[in-house]
């Protein structure tokens, strides 16, 4: 998938799951967003319309799974999980173009996949986008540029409202303030570019920390652990 392209919500007859092996994606549905970075994928069940952004290139690794295999049947929307290092390998091997498999051998490896699908873990990575038409279009815009720095009155411009407005759809459409859900995105976002391999140092002057202690500070309030400390687990 190209830098700074998209796919317009879309929904399958099969579930799928959507894993990025290099990359990060965003995911939209149902008036909620999850960043997507390589260490997590997303399970999508049959007929849910979702739309995938890509602010950089990305690698896709896709598998769809036939409604007659019951899968995590307990989760009727989108649900982010932690990938497995055998899952990952199982993906890379099923999609591999290079590799000629025999029928038994894809069936033999879908069904370790399935297996192991229905074993992975939740991970909460996700915020939720309003309904009213001018919130979408400046979270649509912000989560298209995630790097940008704009102001809310900028910002507001964009949507066609007033930053007055704004603010009060944020309050009551997502449960946060403007500045609230800004620094929850962000936080999305670093935890993208922990993966990438980034610094502290990078990520918080990327994503418009007045300070790497800031940046910092913030990360080990939402997930309990310093950026060091979640990348040594990932």
């Amino acid at each position: 998938m190209q830098a700074e392209t998209g796919v317009v919500a879309h929904s399958h007859a099969r579930g799928q799951l959507l894993w990025a092996e290099t990359g990060v994606l965003s995911i939209t549905s149902d008036n909620t967003i999850w960043v997507l970075p390589p260490t997590h994928a997303v399970w999508i069940p049959s007929y849910i319309p979702h739309q995938v952004n890509s602010e950089t290139q990305a690698q896709l690794r896709n598998l769809y799974i036939d409604p007659a295999y019951p899968i995590r049947q307990n989760e009727k929307s989108i649900v982010m999980l932690t990938m497995s290092h055998l899952l990952r390998e199982v993906i890379l091997k099923l999609t591999d173009t290079k590799v000629s498999l025999t029928d038994q051998q894809i069936k033999n490896l879908g069904l370790v996949a399935i297996d192991e699908l229905e074993v992975l873990k939740p991970f909460n990575n996700n915020i939720h986008s309003g309904k009213d038409l001018r919130l979408q279009r400046l979270i649509n815009y912000i989560v298209q540029h995630p790097n940008q720095q704009l102001s809310l009155p900028d910002l507001s411009k964009i949507a066609g409202a007033s930053a007055r407005t704004i603010e009060r759809l944020f309050k009551s459409e997502t449960g946060m303030t403007f500045r609230q859900w800004r620094s929850r995105f962000k936080l999305m976002n670093s935890l993208a570019l922990i993966t990438q391999g980034k610094t502290s140092t990078f990520i918080a002057h990327e994503l418009g920390y007045k300070s790497v202690s800031s940046f910092i500070t913030t990360f080990k309030a939402q997930f309990g652990c310093t950026p060091q400390e979640y990348a040594t687990k990932e």
